[in-house]
């Protein structure tokens, strides 16, 4: 989920190859493009609000400046004028709000608190102390939240860095010696990727700092020691030379989307991680063919001039006698969930493997029932990948919860059927009906796959996508961020677009050819029940051009105009009031000019740009504090030296957003 077209070192997915080559076009139906023939969707789980974490209504038992309760605070109408498109290198938001940059990429946050260097002279180690590059999906943690409380003016404030700028991170961009890279450019490439945990406090001024010195403060990189926790744990398919037993590996990469749990934790998603490794073999496992691995690397760590395994790793050829001495399997170590626990700063991040290995753009939670299981969903953000959901088999309760309940479930995968219908299709060898499709399967080709079936259940996690092509299921224009409804229980995903399908593999979920521009699709479980195998689905609002129309059933619904032409539909949050929040990536060029974020009401469909970003940026990652007062929203990769013009080095950033009189943010 990045401007991909603007960093000539990023692989995906403008020029990725597409690796999903299976013929899954289960419609034979299919609905013309901006039409939906079927009525609007109106299933309600009730008018209770509580985020996955279980916080209440916004202003409800909130600190509030004034210590009252907005008459806004069920209400998901949009209150703002919209904002025009802009080509300036500022952010534009309505009249009556302000922002303001906040821990832009370089920040100290940690350890010695080494100071950021405008000139790119940083060390690898001073960065392992410094906000990391790229921003991306965040989220806020009140201070109080393990206590039961949801503090809006103290809390974690936890984030992704998606990749890097190789041009910007160092004095004079990459750089190579006698075809190696210096070990410590290498070493600050590593340590900029990853996640952030800042403790942050509000004063009575309102303005927003670091609680220097802090415990909560901390950095996870590329390189920090981590878990490998769910059914893949152990598997002979994850045997390194750092670990023999397969119970461990080192960082994470590539970090886009992410979810907080019911339990207060921070899941991190590894989106596209296959270009960080080089297999120089002359045939791949299908474990790193079908995901794309191949001869050489990204950002050529594995040229690194240091014969040290966390520099060597990325080289995932055969060297050793056998697994345990290479890094042969280190790529199976990454396509994963990572759980952090940011309010435990000694606490190992975990891998949770049951979730599935693929390019997770994020993961978002349905609400927590007592006593029900856990159901969390994810997309594979590339193209013709799919949409995933996973039910706990162990209950979910709020004393005892915690990450054990995402090592054991089931896993499964979305079919959308072209009547409107749909289905997940389970990926459990114990189900009977995969079993008998992996049977089926045996000796043949599935997509550039010669398959020869699954050892174990271990092995169906670890191939994933091969797992869900056997299943059967649809073949999406880049699943990216999902966000549920909290007032009606409706799933929401953005699929940003799709310019390599053709008028042959459109179906009634993907209905347009070329699909520059993308759309957003929902659905509805059957009985409003998340733990359900069906579902009815519809699209929610194509993206587009000015009169862009989505129709139902001959009725146009919504009309794109001046105040929401928007394209490439990414970043996706509902607030605690029930607005939809969605961000975009897509081109900048007119009429759609920079990225932008946009309200939605999803009961009416009204669309309005409320935030557009500087030149050359991503608008990605958006959260609020519980009483929806202050809003952060992260920029990505901007290009002409913002936030500060003075700084020879454009740096992402967060911007808090606030509404000058300190009211709800869209109301």
């Amino acid at each position: 989920m990045a401007k991909h077209d603007l960093d000539p070192n990023y692989l995906d997915p403008n020029y990725e190859p597409v690796v999903n080559h299976t013929e899954n076009t289960p419609f034979h139906q299919v609905l013309a493009a901006r039409m939906q023939r079927r009525t609007l969707m109106k299933g309600s789980v009730g008018a209770a609000l509580a985020s996955v974490m279980g916080l209440g209504l916004a202003g409800c038992g909130s600190d509030s400046n004034d210590g009252t309760t907005s008459s806004n605070v069920s209400s998901t109408d949009i209150g703002f004028k919209a904002v025009p498109t802009s080509t300036a290198n500022e952010v534009v938001v309505p009249e009556g709000y302000s922002t303001e940059a906040f821990l832009p990429w370089g920040t100290p946050i940690t350890g010695s608190y080494p100071a950021y260097k405008p000139d790119g002279t940083n060390t690898g180690a001073e960065q392992e102390q410094q906000m990391g590059m790229h921003h991306d999906g965040v989220h806020f943690f009140p201070i109080d939240l393990k206590a039961g409380g949801n503090s809006s003016s103290e809390g974690l404030l936890v984030m992704n860095h998606e990749y890097i700028n190789q041009g910007a991170l160092h004095a004079n961009g990459a750089t190579y010696v006698n075809d190696m890279r210096p070990a410590d450019e290498v070493r600050k490439e590593i340590a900029a990727h990853g996640v952030s945990v800042v403790h942050i406090k509000r004063d009575t001024n309102g303005k927003w700092d670091i609680v220097f010195g802090s415990p909560f403060n901390r950095r996870i990189t590329g390189n920090t020691e981590m878990d490998i926790r769910g059914p893949v744990r152990g598997y002979s398919k994850l045997i390194t030379k750092y670990s023999p037993d397969a119970t461990e590996t080192r960082g994470t990469l590539n970090n886009c989307a992410m979810g907080p749990t019911p339990w207060g934790t921070y899941l991190a998603a590894e989106e596209n991680w296959h270009g960080y490794f080089a297999n120089g073999d002359a045939t791949q496992p299908r474990e790193q063919t079908r995901h794309g691995v191949g001869s050489s690397s990204r950002y050529d760590w594995e040229l690194a001039d240091s014969a040290a395994d966390q520099y060597v790793r990325f080289n995932v050829s055969t060297i050793g006698a056998t697994a345990a001495d290479d890094y042969r399997n280190e790529a199976n170590t990454y396509g994963y969930m990572v759980e952090i626990d940011p309010f435990t700063p000694e606490s190992k991040p975990q891998k949770r493997t049951a979730l599935g290995r693929f390019g997770h753009e994020g993961v978002i939670f349905a609400p927590a029932k007592e006593g029900e299981p856990v159901v969390c969903y994810s997309g594979d953000d590339s193209r013709f990948e799919y949409i995933y959901k996973f039910v706990s088999s162990k209950p979910y309760y709020a004393a005892t919860a915690g990450g054990y309940l995402l090592d054991e479930g089931t896993l499964y995968v979305a079919r959308f059927n072209d009547d409107g219908s749909g289905d997940w299709l389970s990926l459990d060898l114990d189900d009977a009906d995969f079993a008998a499709k992996v049977a089926a399967a045996e000796g043949t080709q599935v997509g550039d796959v010669q398959f020869d079936g699954f050892e174990s259940q271990a092995d169906v996690l670890l191939n994933t996508r091969l797992a869900a092509d056997i299943a059967g299921a649809t073949p999406m224009d880049r699943p990216e961020w999902g966000a549920v409804d909290p007032n009606s229980g409706q799933v929401y995903f953005t699929l940003t677009n799709n310019s390599r399908r053709t008028e042959e593999q459109v179906n009634a979920a993907n209905p347009n050819a070329n699909n520059r521009t993308g759309h957003i699709i929902r659905w509805s479980e059957e009985g409003n029940d998340h733990t359900a195998t069906s579902f009815d689905w519809d699209i929610f609002v194509f993206a587009g051009e000015q009169g862009t129309e989505t129709v139902v059933d001959d009725e146009v619904i919504v009309s794109l105009t001046d105040d929401n032409i928007f394209n490439s539909p990414d970043g996706l949050w509902f607030d605690y009031n029930g607005r939809l929040w969605i961000q975009t990536d897509g081109s900048d060029a007119a009429p759609y000019q920079n990225n932008m974020m946009l309200a939605a009401n999803p009961e009416t469909r009204e669309i309005k740009r409320f935030f557009v970003g500087p030149v050359g940026c991503e608008v990605t990652g958006v959260v609020s504090t519980p009483d929806v007062k202050t809003m952060f929203v992260n920029i990505q990769h901007p290009d002409g030296n913002w936030p500060d013009s003075s700084d020879p080095r454009p740096r992402d950033a967060t911007v808090i957003v606030t509404k000058d009189d300190g009211g709800v943010i869209g109301a």
